[in-house]
């Protein structure tokens, strides 16, 4: 059974968390597994999937014993909160801050990666005791504006979730952040035809990209 502190230190380790928001329970479960195969180790599943709690009980229950942690994402509340740690959930994501989501997990000593945007959002998520704050979204600000909220908050761990490519993620760890969030560059690489093989050869390169950083 992953520890709170160890799915940090895997989180921290790899650099990464994987947001895999897909239609389908079946496409969701099968893209994890080729992503797993192409070295990544956290990954969220999002409870926008129909059947999502399932998928993580599945993915825990295959993977059980290996250095890879499953968790929950779009964790909006503490009942979904108090679900996805039922279903087997290691880690919880949530978009925005809800405290009852991140009491609900520290109570059961479950990481938690909270959203937020602003400095003051950032503080207060920080401040309700999340254990990551994940920087959400980033696409308008990028990089440059990571770079300038982290000057003041460099203490708080910042996950930035959008905007992230095998081609920029150098510039984000210079930014400062702990780690960051790939969603479709991985996720849909196997789209149209199902290939889980492009799914594995995309991890397997933004794994590689990561690993030539300076973190």
């Amino acid at each position: 059974m992953f520890k709170k502190l160890d799915v940090l230190q895997t989180i921290r380790d790899s650099g990464n968390v994987l947001i895999v928001r897909l239609d389908t329970a079946e496409e969701a479960f099968d893209v994890a597994v080729a992503a797993v195969a192409g070295g990544v180790r956290a990954l969220e599943i999002t409870l926008s999937i129909p059947g999502a709690l399932t998928v993580i009980e599945r993915l825990v229950e295959r993977f059980a014993g290996k250095d890879v942690t499953f968790g929950a994402g779009t964790v909006l509340d503490g009942h979904a909160a108090w679900a996805s740690i039922q279903a087997g959930a290691q880690f919880l994501v949530s978009p925005n801050l809800n405290p009852e989501m991140i009491r609900v997990a520290n109570r059961y000593q479950v990481a938690t990666i909270s959203g937020a945007y602003t400095p003051t959002e950032i503080l207060n998520t920080a401040e309700s005791g999340a254990d990551i704050v994940k920087l959400f979204p980033t696409e308008a600000g990028g990089v440059a504006y990571t770079k300038a909220v982290l000057a003041p908050l460099a203490h708080v761990p910042i996950l930035p979730a959008g905007g992230v490519t095998v081609d920029n993620v150098g510039d984000w760890f210079d930014a400062g952040v702990v780690a960051v969030g790939v969603g479709s560059a991985i996720t849909k690489a196997g789209r149209p035809d199902g290939d889980m093989m492009k799914v594995t050869a995309a991890a397997e390169k933004f794994v590689a990209a990561i690993a030539g950083t300076e973190r």
